[in-house]
């Protein structure tokens, strides 16, 4: 089972983010690792999964598992837009030895109940019995998972283990917190008052970057550490997301390329420079 504080991971990227950097997996999950945390969740909205082909991402988990060793839990997002191929997803993570598989609802087509509930039940089968979770971002999916759908669940996946929350403000993600579920928020900013009222950690973007600022609040929980947080993500977002995460790490001492898969773009030479001006000057973390 997943506990504490994760990274939603980047994805090495190269060749214009057409192909993995199979050499940057080791020292990117040593960095994680060095910083503090329990686990990463492996190809999700940080990780650019659903960007990547299939036969890319199924390579890309086993490069996360292998690098990860016995030192993080490596959770792997599935979620596709068929339900065949989280499928096939789900089921090689599982067989490829991933602590736990989560799926989101699948984008564009607004689902109803039942069809949304069909699709993650045969995801949970296809990776059982590794703990399954639910993937909760309905900026991202269009859609929030409904509770009816949640409860469904509940009685029929045996091993539903929980959801990552990535959805804000606050009363968007207390509905999920229900007994029995582990639930992980999303967003940094809300830390404190999901962990409070019973998440069981975090599955962070800022992580990606900043892991050691993440652990720390995770573990010591207060208003004013996830309030930092927030700030510093609210400056990384000020530029294109991915990019900018990457060249922090890149900045941090990890031989992480800035390459991601298009439609994302690469950072503008004037916004790496204010990027990398503002990471000087600030000191949100020390270099590595």
């Amino acid at each position: 089972m997943l506990h504490g504080a994760l990274a939603a991971a980047l994805t090495p990227l190269t060749e214009g983010g057409e192909a993995l950097d199979e050499a940057a997996f080791e020292p990117y999950v040593d960095f994680l690792a060095a910083g503090g945390l329990d686990g990463l969740l492996a190809l999700g909205t940080t990780g650019e999964g659903f960007l990547l082909t299939p036969d890319r991402r199924r390579r890309a988990a086993e490069l996360f598992l292998e690098a990860a060793a016995d030192r993080l839990d490596v959770a792997v997002h599935c979620g596709a837009q068929s339900t065949a191929d989280t499928v096939r997803l789900a089921a090689h993570a599982a067989e490829a030895g991933a602590a736990a598989v989560a799926v989101i609802a699948p984008p564009y087509f607004l689902l109803d109940d039942e069809a949304l509930a069909a699709h993650l039940e045969a995801a949970a089968a296809a990776c059982a019995p590794t703990p399954f979770y639910l993937y909760e971002f309905e900026r991202v999916s269009g859609y929030a998972v409904p509770l009816a759908v949640v409860a469904q669940l509940r009685e029929r996946v045996q091993n539903l283990a929980g959801m990552k929350v990535s959805d804000r403000p606050f009363d968007r993600v207390q509905p999920y917190l229900v007994e029995g579920l582990d639930v992980f928020v999303g967003a940094e900013s809300l830390l404190h008052a999901g962990l409070a009222a019973g998440a069981k950690g975090a599955v962070s973007g800022l992580a990606a970057a900043f892991p050691e600022l993440v652990a720390e609040v995770v573990r010591a929980p207060s208003e004013e550490g996830a309030g930092r947080l927030g700030e510093v993500r609210a400056e990384v977002e000020r530029f294109p997301l991915h990019a900018a995460l990457k060249t922090v790490v890149a900045a941090r001492g990890v031989p992480m390329r800035e390459d991601v898969r298009a439609p994302l773009r690469r950072l503008h030479a004037e916004e790496r420079a204010a990027l990398e001006t503002w990471l000087e000057s600030s000191s949100p973390a020390p270099a590595r």
